[in-house]
């Protein structure tokens, strides 16, 4: 029966723990919080999107896809549906967002919890690890100068995202330590920050729209759904998704831009619309005209942005000034200039390269006995519950093959 250690009381190291201690294994799993599973709380919301009925390749990044798709093979979505039933979860779905019928994240915690104890797994908080060795078993240190030895070691401690909930990286030194390599680390699903002068006059305005996302000039992906402006640049679900590349892009000195669609029409479907509309109102100054059209809060920075003058008649418009409109409504453009930071960040994007790790059982091709799983991976997934289901999926593969 080997002892094992499991080290990161997150969601991947909780699953880890409970499928070690399922396989008859002696199971400690250290924490360097007071509790364990912090950062779940907060996962959609509060609401904890566990999983998706769309398990698509697509909605993951790494620079090795091939382990993905091994290990969500091993332990799919219906699997993770089906484990989380018997603990008492019954599913709600919400456009393929998979939740639990309480929608609180907390009945996800707890039912993780009440298994940990049940099958009285070790759980030790407030051990922070600060060594990890191995001769002949593994020894590992905590700051408060407590030891631990074990037969086989889980590394879970996440990446560098949210660092409130204990996420600061320190996996990436262990692993570098055992001759691993890491894909650096950067924000993913975080907030962007844009230059321009006019966002202090937007900042809280919402809308349904979509936006695009342009490196070097190359359209690198587009999404749709909900846009908020803030003071700093631009939040909301679709620049949440694009947001990876825009990070990575800016960390490489490359030029990245955004592109707003207030409006999802061509430039020219949208000229005529404009044409027509203000041939209602040819009296009215053009700052009354957009009233209806666009969120008040918006007009006076869009006419600026275009040098236009808010007390100019519509009737006075020229050609030129409706297809300046036009284009700005359907394509505004914002340079990208960075995000909000580890602190906002909802993931990481980047980790230990799964290359030198077998990606059938999650172990280390560098040491014998040492598993990784969870975000501390070269792993990350798009906003819907595909970090979730990531964690899931590798913390049984590794807590699997860790026992036997």
């Amino acid at each position: 029966m080997p002892n094992v250690i499991v080290i990161g009381g997150g969601a991947s190291g909780i699953v880890a723990a409970i499928i070690a201690k399922r396989n008859n294994s002696s199971v400690t799993l250290l924490e360097r919080n007071n509790r364990i599973g912090k950062k779940l709380l907060v996962t959609g919301n509060g609401r904890c999107n566990y999983t998706n009925a769309d398990m698509s390749l697509d909605y993951f990044h790494s620079s090795n896809k091939k382990c993905i798709e091994n290990v969500l093979k091993i332990f799919d979505r219906d699997n993770t549906l089906y484990f989380f039933e018997r603990l008492g979860i019954m599913p709600k779905v919400e456009e393929g967002k998979i939740f639990p019928m309480s929608l609180q994240s907390s009945s996800v915690l707890d039912v993780l919890r009440y298994e940990l104890e049940r099958l009285n797994v070790n759980v030790v908080t407030g051990a922070y690890v600060t060594e990890i060795s191995k001769k002949k078993d593994f020894l590992i240190k905590t700051k408060t100068g407590e030891t631990f030895h074990a037969d086989k070691v889980i590394i879970s401690t996440g990446g560098m995202a949210m660092p409130v909930s204990g996420s600061d990286g320190n996996g990436y030194k262990f692993a570098k330590e055992f001759g691993h390599s890491i894909n650096t680390p950067t924000p993913a699903l975080v907030q962007l920050k844009l230059e321009s002068d006019k966002l202090k006059a937007m900042d809280g305005v919402k809308f349904e729209g979509s936006a695009k996302l342009y490196v070097e000039n190359k359209l690198v992906r587009k999404e749709k759904g909900e846009i908020l402006f803030t003071d700093y640049g631009v939040s909301g679900p679709p620049i949440l998704q694009l947001s990876r590349e825009a990070v990575r892009g800016i960390s490489e000195k490359r030029n990245v831009q955004l592109e707003i669609n207030l409006f999802d029409k061509s430039i020219d479907e949208f000229r005529n619309y404009l044409i027509k509309r203000f041939s209602y109102m040819p009296t009215k100054t053009i700052e009354l005209g957009l009233i209806g059209l666009i969120n008040k809060r918006l007009i006076i920075p869009i006419l600026k942005e275009i040098n236009l003058d808010k007390n100019k008649l519509v009737k006075e418009l020229s050609k030129k000034d409706i297809d300046k409109l036009s284009h700005i409504l359907t394509d505004w453009r914002f340079k990208v200039i960075g995000d909000k930071g580890w602190g906002q960040a909802q993931t990481t994007a980047g980790g230990i390269l799964t290359q030198d790790i077998n990606p059938e059982t999650l172990e280390s091709k560098k040491v014998n006995g040492l598993y990784f799983c969870g975000e501390i991976l070269d792993v990350d997934g798009d906003c819907g519950g595909y970090n979730l289901q990531w964690a899931w999926s590798s913390g049984y593969v590794a807590g699997l093959n860790a026992s036997k």
